[in-house]
């Protein structure tokens, strides 16, 4: 099986979303009898949702959250405080219905759906799609092979279709996997060509002697992978992400993708997200339409890596949790501003002239 030439064929038929559907759902704003973008932010989210569910009848209320859940090799260099032990406690966790994620979801009556994409240790209940036992230690070699990083990014274009086929309306990313802050910021360092120590943060609570570590091992693995001028490079996106990446953030570039192909709103949830999400948009620009910023974290690379795909987030609560938590959050807000976008009290039923935009 050709499996790159399968993801590039999948990815050629995505397609734009529409702005004309874009165009009507902000004249339904605008009839709504109040001020004229006067929710904000929430009616431009909206609007955009709408586009990239092809209809103006914005329908949220099937959702759910995936929570993908991978170990990574690079922990063998004490880059974290914790094992690799704690992502499959986390996973089974979170398949008993007892992690943040999960009480922070049933609020909002949103599913969690954990997946296996490559855990050291399986967890009976995740959905199974592992690649393999974990990557590679990429200090030493590389994280995976590019034909398993394509893999990873398949199997998430298929979790969006499964989705979609069961009737969701709106996907959220999570993760969980002990290492992955570090995976990110190795890729972000490539994307956006800049050195660790200006996107590497504590992850789950490093000290400022772990901190400088994990910087150091992330800098000393680009060299080795991509030579002393690393930042000068241009670099495959998918070598990028075979050589330092990890199964949980391929699989998530993947749901971005997979959102962008099935036409199906996916929310952008903390740095892990928000790294796999510029991945999807370096291999299909057009994807970013079909995303939406949550909130904005606690890791220095997130406001960038937002900054990158041009999205703004809603909320800034300094969030460092992961699971897909940052995600959940924006759904009551924007069910709030779906009851007043679906709102029938106009101005014209008032007797009142509408106000006009200038």
């Amino acid at each position: 099986m050709d499996w790159e030439a399968l993801l590039y064929s999948r990815i050629e038929t995505i397609k734009p979303v529409s702005l004309d559907v874009r165009r009507r759902a902000k004249a339904v704003w605008d009839a709504v009898f109040k001020p004229i973008d006067g929710l904000g932010r929430l009616e431009e989210i909206l609007c955009d949702i709408a586009a990239a569910q092809d209809t103006t009848k914005i329908e949220l209320s099937k959702r759910a959250i995936l929570v993908l859940c991978s170990d990574n090799g690079i922990v063998e260099e004490g880059i974290s405080q914790s094992s690799s032990s704690i992502t499959h406690t986390v996973a089974e966790n979170i398949v008993a219905g007892k992690a943040s994620i999960n009480q922070m979801a049933a609020c909002c009556h949103t599913d969690v759906i954990p997946v296996d994409m490559g855990m050291a240790e399986p967890a009976g209940g995740c959905l199974d799609r592992r690649i393999a036992a974990g990557t590679k230690n990429f200090a030493k070699e590389p994280a995976m092979s590019r034909e398993l990083a394509v893999r990873a990014m398949l199997v998430g274009m298929e979790l969006v279709h499964e989705q979609k086929e069961s009737g969701y309306h709106i996907l959220g990313t999570g993760e969980m996997g002990i290492g992955n802050t570090t995976t990110t910021s190795a890729l972000t360092s490539l994307l956006l060509r800049c050195h660790p120590q200006n996107v590497t943060g504590r992850g789950a609570g490093l000290s400022s002697e772990g901190l400088l570590n994990k910087c150091s091992v992330i800098e000393r693995a680009l060299i080795y992978h991509f030579g002393e001028k690393y930042i000068c490079r241009d670099i495959d996106v998918l070598d990028m992400l075979a050589c330092v990446g990890g199964f949980d953030l391929a699989g998530l570039a993947g749901v971005f993708l997979g959102g962008a192909l099935y036409r199906v709103p996916v929310l952008v949830d903390g740095v892990i997200s928000a790294c796999a999400a510029v991945i999807a948009a370096r291999l299909c620009p057009c994807a970013v339409q079909y995303m939406v910023a949550s909130h904005l974290g606690k890791e220095p690379a997130h406001k960038l890596l937002l900054q990158e795909l041009g999205l703004e987030p809603v909320i800034h609560g300094n969030l460092a949790l992961g699971e897909g938590t940052g995600a959940v959050l924006l759904l009551p807000m924007l069910d709030m501003a779906l009851a007043v976008y679906k709102n029938k009290e106009t101005f014209e039923e008032n007797n009142l002239e509408a106000y006009q935009r200038y």
